[in-house]
């Protein structure tokens, strides 16, 4: 039985037998699963596979759609990608969707969590989406530099050694939401850092970095500049 927002969560996970390891060593059931994904050697054709789940929402391409409801995954970090769903099937993160499509009956075990990471991880991820109004632009620079360049870097490129996820191209909108849902409570995976973070923006200062990130391409080898239209 789960009982959640605010209530008292009970997950069962199986027999207290099968729980105990993860106990006696410290370790939750969501870290255990997290880690096993990293150490597995990703199968890329079956990701491409499992991938095709996920194309409903995300697109063949993985770019999500313009009005920020589904957002990009093309080319983010295999390790975000895999932190965030097992997230998703831990109550670590909310969305009635993903909760659904990233549970065992898709996604039976860490191996495929691994294989569609990676699959992911590989799709372009210069593909257009959506974009602000492009009104506000250099403060969104500046209150990026300022305040998220030390975790996710001046290109906003993330990492993933860290599982530090690319900001770079993401959708506008979905941005956005995610900053004002992580202030209301509704991102129980983002530290209380971040939180706090976010609690200091005021809605100017979070529609400039939502635009400033969602206009950044990779150019050249790899530095990212501000498309402005």
């Amino acid at each position: 039985m789960l009982l959640r927002r605010g209530l008292v969560v009970f997950w069962a996970f199986g027999a207290p037998a099968m729980l105990l390891p993860a106990v006696v060593s410290g370790v939750s059931t969501t870290q255990q699963e997290l880690m096993e994904a990293t150490r597995t050697e990703a199968n890329l054709d079956r990701g491409a596979g499992l991938f095709d789940t996920c194309a409903a929402c995300h697109g063949a391409d993985g770019r999500g759609t313009l009005d920020g409801q589904v957002p990009r995954i093309a080319g983010q970090h295999a390790s975000v990608l895999m932190k965030q769903l097992v997230d998703y099937r831990h109550d670590r993160r909310w969305d009635l969707r993903m909760e659904h499509f990233s549970g065992s009956h898709h996604l039976p075990d860490a191996q495929a969590i691994a294989d569609i990471a990676a699959y992911i991880s590989r799709l372009d991820r210069n593909l257009p989406s959506g974009e602000g109004n492009g009104e506000l632009l250099g403060h969104g620079a500046d209150t990026y530099g300022r305040l998220c360049t030390t975790c996710h870097g001046a290109a906003a490129e993330g990492q993933a050694r860290d599982a530090i996820p690319r900001l770079a191209g993401q959708n506008y909108e979905y941005l956005r939401r995610q900053i004002y849902d992580a202030v209301d409570g509704r991102r129980p995976n983002f530290s209380t850092a971040h939180i706090r973070l976010f609690a200091r923006l005021d809605h100017d200062d979070i529609a400039a970095v939502a635009d400033y990130l969602s206009r950044l391409r990779v150019a050249g080898r790899g530095v990212p500049a501000a498309r402005r239209e």
